[in-house]
């Protein structure tokens, strides 16, 4: 009996991690070497567009804090610099945005001349782009979040990998296997 408490709870074990993994998306660093800039002259839009990003992905702006910022913005806003009404304002010099649904979210530095001279970037994620774990099941469309959908700037994207654990830790203890 001993073995096949072993057994569920290492089959247990699998798929938690396995949760885990597949909630854990790339993580995509604006401007690779060059960071999140206006003076390196760095295309944006071509680094976004060569690019396939996902639901769970995290985009991670690097930059000085001193002379940069990040904002998120409405479409409208991105296409004419206008940071008035962001969705969130980040300035930290390393902060993250865990891509939260498929879309567009649209980023500028709201220093003057910034986004002007090309410090904005489009990060594109098709509706396709769902890991396989968060598919719909079915084939009615679902709504879909207008740029009027103020998200937070960040999310957790272990919270299904995190629930998945917490059972097996659980699992571990009262079958006595953590002892």
């Amino acid at each position: 009996m001993e073995l096949a408490k072993r057994a569920v709870v290492l089959v247990l074990l699998m798929v938690a991690l396995g949760g885990v993994v597949s909630t854990m998306g790339e993580v995509y660093k604006v401007g690779e070497a060059n960071g999140w800039t206006n003076t390196a002259q760095f295309n944006y839009k071509a680094w976004a567009a060569a690019k396939t990003f996902h639901v769970g992905d995290t985009i991670l702006f690097q930059y000085n804090k001193q002379f940069q910022n990040v904002v998120r913005v409405t479409h409208k806003n991105f296409n004419s610099c206008n940071a008035t009404t962001p969705y969130r304002t980040l300035n930290t010099g390393n902060d993250s945005f865990v891509i939260p649904r498929h879309g567009h979210f649209y980023f500028i530095c709201s220093l003057p001349g910034h986004c002007q001279s090309g410090q904005k970037v489009d990060i594109r994620v098709p509706e396709a782009s769902l890991p396989p774990s968060q598919a719909p099941t079915s084939l009615s469309p679902s709504p879909s979040p207008s740029d009027s959908d103020h998200k937070s700037a960040s999310a957790l994207p272990l919270a299904k990998g995190g629930f998945w654990l917490s059972a097996v830790v659980l699992a571990l203890s009262v079958s006595g296997f953590a002892y």
